[in-house]
């Protein structure tokens, strides 16, 4: 039996193919869903991966599957859609599972044969055996897997061309930001697999830099940050010679111990969700965490970036807090925080996230006409409307805050204090390079957009002004952005 595993492309995002740009290497992670739903699949079937930020396969060219599985973000759930009514034209069953199908499973049903919700490593095996003894059910519930029962990633069906690797050690976050479904989807506890299997998964890992890709790694309590200390101290012990960055809290600053043993194990970036510039934004998104203690952020980063290890950044602009001149907020935030690059993203309501269901009920989800509109759900379009910015003023403010953060002075700013610092050099410039470059490729998606959705000059309720021509939209915001300097 022959089984195609499917990860989507998205048009619109410039990472889409890294043929086109050897940048986007750095940048593209690997399908880790699939490649471990991959090992829990029975030995008799034959397994094929096509991951389509590696370039679009010719799928009528190749060997006819019996099966074909796609996952999906959902920003990807456009193209998944597509990819499946190709397949079931040519009466080729489709499965469909991953976060989005979980949380639009009517949706899904509608171009899939079956539906896989939640975490499916238990339950796959079961899909399987009911589609060769011909009793697919429309729907199959996975459920929270003990991490003991969670099966190691087959590395080895992905061809190379990856700059990063992939490896999973925790599921689950009690945070629930009200923009993210990671508690929906996996829980409010954090679950993590034996110490044991994950050092051993790590050295099967054949790049030299691996993402983590847990949503936290370290944790919020102490019992967590003892269990990712006996982690890093496994990782040490074991030699394990890779470089990697994790998704953590802030909490990372507090324990000197903690940021010497991560650093040891092959630590060298992580990437931080400070979401807001102001204490009203945090509390907007749920992330009261970053505002305990009265925290000194710059402080932090620094205590950080000591032990050789950068900082990603991560913002969000669009909050119902935000007005005109957040982009500079933002920046002059990111700058004075010390962090090495920055992740600016629009504050984008996706489904199973409370965000979702309080811009549902407002009224506030413009981009809708579903599920075409999907593919502009990237994080970086403004896809609903905003309180105190009109959709053209968010690009514009993102594209400012951009602009201005990987401007080639402050990149050559940034490299010279890492090198001074003696701080990854290299993968500061790599990555600071490879943002500049794909910014040019956003400004065109932004402008494709506006044309698309035909909200080039569409204003809020509380920002109707009539703007002849893009001259004077400029002329406007640089107004704006002068008087927030002056106050």
């Amino acid at each position: 039996m022959r089984l195609y595993l499917i990860n989507p492309r998205n048009s619109l995002i410039s990472l889409a193919n890294i043929r086109n740009n050897r940048w986007n290497r750095y940048r593209i992670w690997k399908p880790l869903g699939l490649l471990v739903l991959a090992s829990a699949t029975p030995p008799q079937w034959d397994i094929k991966i096509i991951d389509e930020n590696l370039g679009t396969a010719d799928y009528a060219s190749m060997p006819r599957p019996d099966l074909v599985g796609i996952t999906a973000f959902t920003a990807q759930a456009s193209r998944a859609y597509e990819l499946a009514t190709e397949f079931r034209n040519r009466s080729i069953p489709v499965i469909m599972g991953g976060i989005h199908a979980t949380m639009r499973v009517q949706e899904a049903l509608d171009y899939v044969d079956s539906v896989v919700t939640g975490e499916a490593e238990l339950v796959w095996p079961r899909v399987l055996a009911d589609f060769q003894n011909g009793f697919l059910k429309r729907v199959y519930a996975g459920e929270y897997v003990d991490m003991k029962n969670v099966p190691p990633a087959r590395h080895d069906l992905l061809p190379k061309g990856y700059a990063f690797g992939s490896i999973q050690i925790k599921r689950g976050c009690p945070l629930n930001c009200n923009f993210c479904s990671v508690t929906a989807f996996n829980g409010p506890q954090y679950r993590a697999r034996p110490i044991e299997d994950v050092v051993r998964e790590f050295k099967t890992i054949r790049e030299k830099y691996v993402l983590v890709v847990d949503d936290n790694l370290i944790g919020t309590s102490k019992e967590h940050i003892s269990w990712a200390k006996r982690l890093f101290v496994a990782m040490i012990a074991a030699g394990i010679r890779k470089k990697w960055i994790a998704q953590t809290t802030i909490n990372i600053a507090d324990d000197d111990e903690l940021l010497t043993l991560a650093s040891r194990a092959g630590c060298r970036g992580v990437f931080i969700g400070f979401e807001s510039p102001t204490a009203e934004g945090l509390a907007e998104v749920g992330k009261k965490f970053n505002l305990v203690k009265n925290r000194d952020m710059r402080d932090s980063v620094r205590k950080i970036k000591r032990h050789n290890i950068l900082v990603v950044g991560s913002f969000i602009i669009g909050l119902d807090t935000d007005k005109p001149g957040i982009g500079r907020q933002t920046v002059e935030a990111a700058n004075f925080y010390g962090i090495d690059l920055l992740n600016t993203m629009v504050l984008t309501p996706l489904p199973g996230t409370r965000l979702w269901e309080k811009m549902e009920t407002q009224g506030r989800i413009t981009t809708n006409s579903f599920p075409n509109d999907w593919k502009y759900y990237t994080l970086t379009l403004p896809v609903a409307d905003y309180k105190h910015l009109s959709r053209d003023d968010v690009i514009r403010e993102l594209e400012y805050c951009d602009k201005t953060f990987y401007s080639i002075q402050r990149i050559l700013s940034r490299l010279y204090g890492n090198f001074r610092q003696r701080h990854c050099s290299f993968i500061t410039m790599i990555a600071n390079l490879s943002y500049r470059y794909n910014l040019r490729i956003a400004r065109k998606a932004h402008r494709q957009f506006n044309l698309s959705s035909g909200q080039a000059i569409k204003y809020t309720s509380e920002n109707r002004v009539r703007i002849s021509c893009l001259k004077e939209k400029d002329a406007l915001s640089e107004k704006r952005l002068k008087d927030v300097r002056h106050n």
